[in-house]
Protein backbone atom coordinates (compact mmCIF):
# COMPACT_ATOMS: atom_id res chain seq x y z
CA UNK A 1 0.00 0.00 0.00
CA UNK A 2 1.07 3.41 -0.70
CA UNK A 3 0.62 6.40 1.84
CA UNK A 4 0.19 9.59 0.34
CA UNK A 5 0.48 13.04 1.63
CA UNK A 6 -2.92 14.86 1.18
CA UNK A 7 -1.80 18.08 -0.36
CA UNK A 8 -1.09 16.00 -3.20
CA UNK A 9 -2.64 15.53 -6.35
CA UNK A 10 -4.29 12.09 -6.47
CA UNK A 11 -2.46 8.79 -7.49
CA UNK A 12 -3.77 7.61 -10.85
CA UNK A 13 -0.63 5.19 -11.09
CA UNK A 14 2.14 3.73 -10.00
CA UNK A 15 5.99 2.65 -10.50
CA UNK A 16 6.68 -1.06 -10.28
CA UNK A 17 10.04 -2.77 -10.76
CA UNK A 18 9.79 -5.88 -12.41
CA UNK A 19 12.77 -8.30 -12.71
CA UNK A 20 12.64 -9.94 -16.43
CA UNK A 21 14.75 -13.11 -17.66
CA UNK A 22 16.84 -12.22 -20.64
CA UNK A 23 14.88 -15.08 -23.01
CA UNK A 24 11.73 -13.23 -21.80
CA UNK A 25 12.89 -9.76 -22.21
CA UNK A 26 14.26 -10.67 -25.96
CA UNK A 27 11.13 -11.75 -26.73
CA UNK A 28 9.34 -8.73 -25.51
CA UNK A 29 11.95 -6.89 -27.24
CA UNK A 30 11.10 -8.78 -30.53
CA UNK A 31 7.13 -8.16 -30.27
CA UNK A 32 8.06 -4.36 -29.80
CA UNK A 33 10.33 -3.92 -32.60
CA UNK A 34 8.22 -5.94 -34.75
CA UNK A 35 5.45 -3.11 -33.96
CA UNK A 36 2.80 -5.46 -31.81
CA UNK A 37 3.69 -2.58 -28.88
CA UNK A 38 4.59 0.05 -29.45
CA UNK A 39 7.74 -0.04 -26.07
CA UNK A 40 7.93 -2.14 -23.37
CA UNK A 41 5.66 -0.41 -20.80
CA UNK A 42 2.81 -1.04 -23.52
CA UNK A 43 3.50 -4.94 -23.62
CA UNK A 44 4.18 -5.06 -19.87
CA UNK A 45 0.74 -3.23 -19.16
CA UNK A 46 -1.71 -4.80 -21.77
CA UNK A 47 -0.25 -8.36 -19.86
CA UNK A 48 -1.00 -7.07 -16.62
CA UNK A 49 -4.64 -5.94 -17.75
CA UNK A 50 -4.94 -9.67 -19.94
CA UNK A 51 -4.16 -11.38 -16.92
CA UNK A 52 -6.36 -9.26 -14.45
CA UNK A 53 -9.40 -9.73 -17.06
CA UNK A 54 -8.55 -13.59 -17.03
CA UNK A 55 -8.53 -14.06 -13.00
CA UNK A 56 -11.43 -11.00 -12.92
CA UNK A 57 -14.09 -14.14 -11.23
CA UNK A 58 -11.50 -14.92 -8.50
CA UNK A 59 -11.05 -10.87 -7.47
CA UNK A 60 -14.86 -10.39 -7.80
CA UNK A 61 -15.19 -13.14 -5.77
CA UNK A 62 -12.35 -12.00 -2.94
CA UNK A 63 -13.59 -8.80 -3.23
CA UNK A 64 -16.97 -9.82 -2.23
CA UNK A 65 -15.73 -12.37 0.49
CA UNK A 66 -13.72 -9.40 2.18
CA UNK A 67 -15.91 -6.61 1.35
CA UNK A 68 -13.72 -4.50 -0.59
CA UNK A 69 -14.78 -1.14 -2.08
CA UNK A 70 -12.87 -1.09 -5.66
CA UNK A 71 -11.60 2.04 -6.95
CA UNK A 72 -11.81 5.49 -5.39
CA UNK A 73 -13.69 6.23 -1.69
CA UNK A 74 -13.07 9.62 -0.14
CA UNK A 75 -13.91 9.69 3.41
CA UNK A 76 -15.59 13.02 4.27
CA UNK A 77 -15.97 14.88 7.68
CA UNK A 78 -19.30 14.17 7.36
CA UNK A 79 -19.76 10.89 6.59
CA UNK A 80 -17.08 10.32 9.78
CA UNK A 81 -18.90 12.40 12.10
CA UNK A 82 -22.05 10.25 10.79
CA UNK A 83 -20.54 7.22 11.87
CA UNK A 84 -19.43 8.14 15.12
CA UNK A 85 -23.01 9.48 16.05
CA UNK A 86 -24.58 6.53 15.05
CA UNK A 87 -21.89 4.81 17.82
CA UNK A 88 -20.10 2.75 15.16
CA UNK A 89 -16.68 2.06 13.84
CA UNK A 90 -15.58 2.08 10.15
CA UNK A 91 -13.44 -0.67 8.97
CA UNK A 92 -12.07 0.43 5.52
CA UNK A 93 -11.57 -2.15 3.19
CA UNK A 94 -10.53 -0.70 -0.24
CA UNK A 95 -9.57 -1.98 -3.52
CA UNK A 96 -7.78 0.96 -5.36
CA UNK A 97 -7.76 4.38 -3.85
CA UNK A 98 -9.01 5.76 -0.63
CA UNK A 99 -8.64 9.28 0.60
CA UNK A 100 -9.35 10.62 4.13
CA UNK A 101 -10.59 14.40 3.07
CA UNK A 102 -8.16 17.86 4.50
CA UNK A 103 -10.74 18.70 6.79
CA UNK A 104 -10.97 15.78 8.57
CA UNK A 105 -9.76 15.94 12.77
CA UNK A 106 -7.26 13.44 13.67
CA UNK A 107 -9.76 12.86 17.01
CA UNK A 108 -12.39 12.44 14.97
CA UNK A 109 -10.54 9.55 12.42
CA UNK A 110 -9.57 7.70 15.66
CA UNK A 111 -13.47 7.44 16.96
CA UNK A 112 -14.42 6.37 13.56
CA UNK A 113 -11.99 4.14 11.99
CA UNK A 114 -11.23 0.72 13.38
CA UNK A 115 -8.97 -0.28 10.56
CA UNK A 116 -7.56 0.58 7.41
CA UNK A 117 -6.82 -2.25 4.95
CA UNK A 118 -5.90 -0.52 1.52
CA UNK A 119 -4.68 -2.48 -1.42
CA UNK A 120 -3.17 0.50 -3.77
CA UNK A 121 -2.94 4.25 -2.08
CA UNK A 122 -3.97 5.49 1.04
CA UNK A 123 -4.13 9.59 1.15
CA UNK A 124 -4.99 11.25 4.13
CA UNK A 125 -3.35 13.93 6.60
CA UNK A 126 -0.42 13.66 8.18
CA UNK A 127 -2.51 14.19 11.85
CA UNK A 128 -4.56 11.35 10.38
CA UNK A 129 -1.72 9.17 9.10
CA UNK A 130 -0.56 9.09 12.24
CA UNK A 131 -3.28 8.53 14.59
CA UNK A 132 -4.18 5.85 12.45
CA UNK A 133 -0.24 4.51 11.93
CA UNK A 134 -1.63 1.24 14.41
CA UNK A 135 -4.80 0.42 12.52
CA UNK A 136 -3.44 0.67 9.16
CA UNK A 137 -2.88 -2.78 7.45
CA UNK A 138 -1.19 -3.29 3.77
Amino acid sequence: MKIVASQQKLPDSDKVTVNVGLVDLAQMDLLVEEGFYSNRTDFVRTAIRNLLQQNAEAIRQTVVRKRYVMGLHRYSLRELEQVVADGQQLDIHVLGLAVIEDDVPAELAVKAIASVQVLGAFVAPPAVRAALADRVHS
